[in-house]
């Protein structure tokens, strides 16, 4: 999907970032015990020379900007127009013009697909060929496991765990969403009918009214659209319908990644304004511990205008008796 806010929204992915003159370029490498992403960073010598106070007057403008973008203010107008909180908001973006920009990332066409929208399609896609790798790495198969794909968005995940014999519920907050997950679902099993493709089981719903037990379950790009608390706490929630695995990818908070926000919130735009939050590793990591859960293996995606760490829990008791 575009993912959740305080709640499951549709995916709503990892987050577009300003342009800059020299792109950084995401390098994807799978390993057994995680994935990173190396990326290149233009040398000094190809940077514009800059004096001393054309440098400090661009950076007190830059941080003038940042300071009067007030992102909260535009994130409780957008819940105040949708009539609500945060999940209100979420679900009402992700049905309207949300919805018709995220499919369009998400899709396969390039037509009236512009670079950055292309960009963010191929971070996403990379996020999902880093969980795929790590599931099918762990000691537990796919044919036969049952998934929760919380957030599903279009199907990106959802639809090849399918063809891989899983069990499959697909939700999100989005019935737009979750209605263009089903579409593709159908035609992937007409090329692929039953046993070999599961039809998932798809259910528009938030994160917080998911209930049942699941061998593994699967959050991408989700979290961005939850503050702090909501977060740790939904983490909670997830880990407690999961009984082998858990994997998570969020966005990163670090001053870096901080401050290239604050910018892209300068530029929100009609069809993107929905509310971002980035979380620090130790946030989720702590979530996670509380419920009984551990990191077992994380990764790194990185592309020019798309950022996200996974992380694949597993049971402290289960970690600790493979010992």
């Amino acid at each position: 999907m575009a993912r959740a806010a305080v709640s499951t929204a549709p995916f709503s992915p990892p987050l577009p970032l300003p342009c800059h003159a020299h792109s950084r370029v995401g390098i994807l490498r799978h390993r057994r015990r995680g994935v990173t992403t190396a990326a290149a960073l233009p040398p000094a010598a190809d940077l514009p020379p800059l004096s001393l106070p054309a440098a400090a007057a661009a950076a007190a403008a830059l941080a003038a900007a940042v300071s009067l973008s007030d992102p909260e203010r535009r994130r409780r107008a957008q819940a105040e127009a949708a009539g609500g909180g945060d999940k209100e908001a979420v679900r009402a973006y992700f049905n309207s013009t949300g919805f018709e920009r995220w499919r369009k990332i998400y899709g396969s066409a390039t037509d009236g697909v512009n670079r950055v929208q292309l960009d963010i399609r191929d971070g996403h896609a990379q996020t999902v060929a880093a969980t795929l790798a790590m599931l099918r790495d762990s000691s537990v198969p796919l044919a036969g496991a049952t998934v929760c794909d919380a957030g599903c968005g279009t199907g990106s995940l959802s639809i090849p765990l399918a063809a891989e014999g899983a069990s499959v519920l697909a939700s999100d907050i989005s019935a737009a969403m979750v209605a263009e997950a089903q579409r593709q679902a159908e035609a992937a099993m007409a090329v692929r009918p039953a046993p070999a493709f599961r039809m998932p089981r798809f259910e528009v719903r938030d994160l917080e009214s998911l209930e049942g037990r699941y061998d593994i379950v699967v959050c991408l790009d989700v979290l961005i659209h939850y503050p702090r608390e909501e977060a740790k706490q939904m983490i909670k929630h997830l880990a407690s319908l999961a009984e082998k695995r858990v994997l998570i990818s969020f966005a990163p908070k670090t001053l870096y990644f901080d401050l290239l926000k604050r910018v892209g919130e300068l530029f929100p735009g009609p069809s993107k304004a929905t509310r971002a939050y980035l979380h620090s590793e130790r946030d989720i990591e702590d979530a996670l511990r509380e419920a009984g859960w551990r990191v077992a293996n994380r990764g790194f995606i990185s592309t020019q205008f798309y950022f996200a760490k996974l992380f694949e829990a597993v049971p402290v008791a289960a970690a600790a008796a493979s010992q």
